[in-house]
């Protein structure tokens, strides 16, 4: 296939985290969620991808401006990420012991015997039962829930102030997700790391965050603290979200409305808004003019030029 143009997977992204604070970013798939994540940290391959302009500030220094060495002493360490699929982010083939004592190692520059003295703290933390005898286990020796445990113990193994996790309870069951969740909400209050959840799930933002940022097309086109986002969310995407997803305390002779439409090409946007053709408020100003976040309550940031 020949080459289609550049793709802006994200684009004019700006938020901001305190200490302690938890922010959601929800969105559809190829919303630009997890190339956010990777971004923060510089994890996108170049080539193809490439961060082209911009500032990540963390602690008052520009982490696009580092060398190699210098975000490499960061990752893991200051900032450390939990990756969606455990499988393919922890080594087959050396012990779990070895992984999560390797930040430890290498960043606080003990001996791997302390290292590994903290690992089975780590891992009693994280509720996995008889750590000391799961330390020379290997990955496949664990099961899901308990393998996604073992990348939270990895990524809270430095005490790190900022938290990624990139759904971080992708294909568990829902008990487990609860566990998972509850076990990393906690833990970072304990230790004042922020933490930024990545997800498409509603019922996790409702329950986990204290923010939340929603994203379409690259860009972020609503953020408010989550309670006031679900008491009255203001951009038809948003909306559109809350409607598709079944609730308990709904009227059940209610059916659930889905958004029509497919999410659109990044390679090619319209010219306008980029939900303008899946909106039904959408004005004929939405198809010409790209809207930016405006203040539309406390707190309350929309991108739309409806009033919805």
């Amino acid at each position: 296939m020949p080459p289609r143009g550049t793709v802006r997977a994200v684009e004019s992204l700006s938020f901001d985290l305190d200490a302690g604070e938890t922010l959601a970013i929800v969105g559809e798939s190829g919303s630009g969620k997890s190339v956010t994540a990777l971004s923060l940290l510089r994890l996108i391959p170049d080539p193809p991808g490439r961060i082209d302009r911009g500032e990540i500030l963390f602690g008052g220094r520009d982490l696009l401006k580092l060398d190699d060495a210098g975000i490499r002493a960061i990752r893991g360490d200051r900032i450390a990420m939990i990756f969606q699929e455990p499988m393919s982010s922890l080594n087959p083939v050396l012990t779990v012991g070895t992984q999560v004592g390797e930040p430890i190692h290498l960043h606080r520059n003990v001996s791997w015997a302390v290292a590994l003295a903290q690992v089975k703290t780590l891992l009693e933390k994280v509720s996995i039962p008889d750590a000391a005898s799961r330390l020379g286990s290997y990955p496949h020796q664990y099961s899901g829930g308990m393998r996604q445990r073992v990348m939270i113990a990895m990524a809270l193994a430095c005490a790190p102030q900022l938290i990624i996790a990139d759904e971080p309870t992708t294909a568990l069951d829902v008990t487990v997700q609860a566990q998972i969740l509850a076990i990393l909400k906690q833990i970072t209050r304990e230790v004042n790391s922020a933490l930024i959840l990545i997800t498409h799930d509603l019922g996790v933002v409702a329950r986990y965050a204290d923010r939340v940022a929603v994203m379409y097309g690259g860009r972020i086109v609503e953020t408010a603290p989550a309670r006031e986002l679900y008491a009255r969310p203001r951009h038809p995407y948003t909306r559109g979200l809350m409607d598709s997803v079944p609730r308990l305390d709904a009227d059940t002779r209610k059916r659930l409305v889905p958004i029509e439409g497919q999410p659109p090409d990044l390679a090619n946007l319209p010219p306008g808004c980029a939900f303008a053709p899946r909106c039904r408020h959408a004005l004929e100003r939405c198809r010409a003019e790209l809207p930016v976040l405006a203040q539309a309550g406390a707190n309350h940031y929309k991108a739309c030029f409806a009033d919805v």
